[in-house]
């Protein structure tokens, strides 16, 4: 086969093309995700890849009931579920099946690539089983780090290791590059690219998806979101009373999803069950949810993700938490860091709810974390990586006619 082109010169010139190689498999990329977060921050990811190469997309299960409707709402089809989860197994139990499941699939299906995100026993265990296959892993959301390895328990230790297996760590700040630089990772591995969970929370905005919980007064609403395992039991009991009394004495309207893990079940309920301000509800879907924060006035929660998503929304956090992975949102002063000390926590609640001016300088600061476009960045290194095409994609910074800070 020839192909033709115009010399400078106007000659017509002739040139032997070689024929496509009809035998060559196209490049594979597994994407393994097992929790609603993970579904969240790698649908972008899925999204873009899906435009350029094959993905199959691996659903261990880790969080089944919380991500089945959400990985549909998402537009996600997952190409196997591995069904992990047992009853009030161990974090060793859970390993001992997730690693099981993921190098049989992995065995069978022989991908290019792997991808897995953030820190939890899934993509441990993900990157884990790649590193034993010998297939190459892409970190999403690398570099976090909080340096108590008891807090958050175990996330912290989850993803230090991952970054030891990842071949590709796709940070989502500048902060994150650089502890990957002081830990030795290779500069030419790294790569700065905003978290995806901006790109997911942007695409449910602008499609206007979502049902908010809030009934009440625009100006005294309280989301609420607890689960963090170090916190289970005494102190996170503790934390709800603090929540029940402030709701009472400033007549705040609070919605608290109930994680379904039995044991935040049982340190929250019996303490804020009938409370007359506090609507305990069950998890909301993640439209739902973004719906919900955006209507919030502020929002206390140990979650990394929603430290990442009120910022755009203009919703002030206040994280309950001693130390957090995600100084960048404390330094701009779109979160406070106030712990699990219940008095600490009214006080800030108080002063955010009476303080029109704290809650303004707190509402206005533009979101650190990203501008919705990480998923493109990291679709766009992978396949240079493992194609060898030049770069096909030019990601710009804009935002497609949409403010950074939502607030409607």
């Amino acid at each position: 086969m020839t192909r033709s082109f115009d010399h400078r010169d106007g000659r017509r010139m002739f040139v032997a093309q070689e024929p496509a190689n009809k035998n060559r498999r196209e490049t594979l990329i597994t994407v393994i995700l097992g929790t609603r977060p993970e579904a969240i921050k790698l649908s972008p990811v899925v999204r873009a890849l899906t435009t350029r190469t094959r993905v199959r997309l691996v659903l261990t299960g880790q969080h089944e009931e919380m991500v089945d409707d959400l990985i549909a709402e998402l537009g996600l089809s997952p190409d196997t579920r591995l069904g992990v989860m047992r009853p009030r197994q161990t974090l060793n139990q859970l390993t001992a099946h997730l690693m099981d499941g993921l190098a049989n699939d992995l065995v069978a299906h022989r991908p290019d690539a792997l991808v897995v995100q953030g820190d939890t026993t899934t993509a441990l265990c993900g990157a884990l089983a790649g590193f034993h296959e010998s297939v190459p892993v892409a970190h999403v959301e690398a570099g976090l780090r909080s340096y108590d390895r008891s807090n958050p328990f175990p996330e912290e230790t989850n993803r230090c290791l991952i970054g030891q297996l990842a071949k590709w760590h796709f940070a989502p700040t500048r902060r994150a590059v650089q502890n990957l630089v002081a830990e030795g990772h290779c500069n030419d591995s790294i790569e700065m690219t905003g978290n995806t969970v901006i790109d997911s929370l942007l695409w449910v905005r602008r499609r206007g998806l979502g049902t908010s919980a809030f009934l009440g007064p625009a100006d005294r609403r309280l989301l609420v979101t607890l689960h963090r395992r170090e916190t289970q039991g005494t102190e996170m009991a503790d934390l709800s009373r603090a929540v029940g009394e402030i709701a009472r004495d400033l007549q705040l309207e609070v919605v608290l999803p109930v994680h379904r893990n039995p044991w935040v079940r049982e340190s929250i309920i019996p303490v804020l069950g009938d409370h007359p301000n506090v609507r305990l509800v069950e998890p909301l879907g993640y439209l739902d949810f973004v719906a919900t924060l955006a209507d919030a006035t502020l929002v206390l929660t140990d979650s990394g993700g929603v430290q990442e998503e009120a910022p755009t929304l203009c919703v002030p956090v206040l994280v309950a938490r001693n130390v957090t992975e995600r100084p960048e949102a404390v330094e701009a002063n779109c979160a406070r860091l106030v712990g699990t000390d219940p008095k600490k926590v009214m006080s800030a609640v108080c002063e955010l709810i009476t303080d029109r001016h704290a809650h303004s300088e707190m509402a206005r600061v533009s979101n650190p974390f990203g501008d919705g476009l990480a998923g493109l960045r990291i679709s766009e290194r992978l396949v240079r990586d493992l194609t060898g095409e030049p770069k096909a994609l030019h990601v710009r910074k804009h935002r497609e006619g949409v403010s950074q800070c939502i607030s409607t």
